[in-house]
């Protein structure tokens, strides 16, 4: 547990066992027993069947999206402010409410059960991004910084708290923190450690009553979260499976509300969520790809959907007026690309968070089926997805059309500003050495080295066959989708 400028860490618990040569994977929680078959977590590569979906309020779902408190723990109001006298930078979205209107898009005001106002981060820390000046919901957040150890800033907000029901809200949020933060700090700048994240708060909720445990209640996940580059939204129109290994399968909205579970502390806690967690999807899956912003050759481009139809097509689907996306998940070894993600989301170490998600009200023995691959993603709006591959690795659209292009070792120049619209993707700069030649830390984390576990870059060279011409004219259409 953490108090006011202590940080006191808890040991892992192993309680779920692995039995070698068994067929079985054993799951104790709470007074009883489960018994689970391993091979229920997993899906052979291939087609992805639909799932029925629930109807939503499309603009129910989305005013929660932007007001509700579905996390809802966090710094108290009077703690933040005193942390940051000035006034923050407001960042208009239409149908921010109240106090949500004065915050940063990514933070969200409420008032708890103890009349202490806290404000929390939403979705939007991750599933929103800047392009130029324009703010796009559903955009993945390229550049979010997960790289430093989140109990600093617990600590260093602790010292802000006043009065025993700012600290009693205070020290909810500062425990899960807390529990959390071994596990979620990334490599470098930009790449995205939310699985991680979820399976770290799993090991402390039991599946069933959703009650925080101070200790593990089954092994905790690796430290070294994978690193991940965020979907955009728009695709969940076209996607059966909501995540690159086919996981969230099932109903999607049900599965979404595993983005509550940094402050739950019993079932009640998401009885609320639930009522509007359908809305949510339907906003989700109502938003639409931004259109390239800029000049493009429509003659080329016009040449780039034929080489795209013949090419790309079969995997990724057509589009214009009759659409079709194959919601198809290749193999590793066909695909190519970094086979960490995938791999390690089928050798059977991550089966009890598997089991948990099985048990819990957030899923069921369908929702977490992962194949050893990558689903092949809808390509709307990818213009404005750089950098590509699952783990953000290529940093523009011309360097993933041809390999040879990818730098080894590069950083962005952190500017939402400095888009390429001729590379389609973020300006970087390239460099001669990776992260364990840099001797400044803050430097150091701003290197994307493709030589760390699951950074890699190769694969996906389908296109390396075709020729100089044949790639522009490719690249021309792609602005277009």
């Amino acid at each position: 547990m953490i108090k006011r400028g202590v940080a006191i860490g808890g040991g892992a618990v192993l309680l779920g066992a692995f039995v070698a040569g068994a067929f079985w994977l054993f799951a104790p929680f709470g007074d009883r027993e489960t018994t689970f078959d391993p091979s229920q977590f997993r899906s052979p590569t291939g087609p992805v069947p639909p799932s029925e979906q629930r109807p939503g309020d499309v603009d129910a779902g989305r005013h929660a999206l932007l007001n509700a408190p579905y996390v809802s723990c966090g710094i108290p109001y009077n703690a933040y402010r005193r942390l940051n006298p000035e006034t923050a930078e407001n960042e208009p979205l239409s149908g921010r409410e109240g106090r949500n209107a004065e915050l940063p898009y990514a933070l969200t005001s409420h008032v708890n059960e103890d009349g202490v106002e806290v404000i929390s981060n939403n979705c939007l820390t991750c599933h929103a991004g800047r392009i130029n000046d324009e703010i796009i919901i559903g955009l993945g957040n390229e550049f979010g910084d997960f790289t430093r150890d989140p109990s600093r800033l617990v600590l260093q907000t602790g010292n802000y708290v006043r009065g025993a029901a700012e600290t009693k809200a205070w020290e909810h949020w500062a425990d899960r923190i807390d529990g959390i933060a071994p596990y979620v700090q990334t490599n470098t700048i930009g790449v995205n450690p939310a699985t991680n994240l979820t399976w770290a708060l799993m090991s402390r909720l039991d599946p069933e009553t959703l009650k925080w445990s101070e200790t593990p209640l089954i092994d905790p996940p690796p430290r070294d979260p994978l690193p991940i580059s965020v979907p955009p939204w728009w695709g969940m129109s076209k996607k059966n499976a909501m995540f690159y290994t086919t996981i969230g399968r099932g109903d999607h909205a049900r599965f979404m509300l595993l983005a509550s579970m940094l402050c739950i502390d019993g079932t009640d806690d998401v009885e609320d969520i639930v009522a509007y967690a359908p809305d949510i999807r339907a906003f989700i899956a109502s938003l639409e790809a931004p259109v390239f912003p800029y000049p493009f050759d429509a003659e080329l481009a016009a040449e780039g959907e034929g080489i795209f139809l013949r090419e790309c097509s079969s995997c990724h689907g057509t589009y214009g007026e009759n659409e079709t996306f194959p919601n198809r998940v290749y193999s590793v070894s066909e695909v190519g690309t970094d086979p960490t993600y995938a791999t390690e989301a089928t050798d059977g170490s991550r089966d009890r968070f598997y089991a948990w998600l099985a048990r819990s009200p957030y899923g069921d023995s369908e929702s977490a089926n992962p194949a050893p691959g990558y689903i092949a993603p809808p390509l709307d709006g990818i213009w404005a997805t750089a950098p590509y591959l699952h783990n953000g690795s290529v940093p523009n659209m011309e360097a993933l059309l041809l390999s040879n292009l990818r730098p080894t070792y590069w950083r962005h120049l952190f500017d939402p500003q400095n888009y390429d619209p001729q590379t389609m993707g973020w300006r970087f700069e390239v460099l001669s050495s990776g992260q364990e030649s840099e001797k400044d830390p803050e430097r150091r984390r701003q290197i994307y080295d493709s030589t760390l576990r699951g950074y890699g870059n190769q694969g996906h060279t389908y296109s390396d066959r075709l020729s100089d011409e044949e790639r522009a004219a490719l690249l021309e259409y792609l602005k277009t989708l």
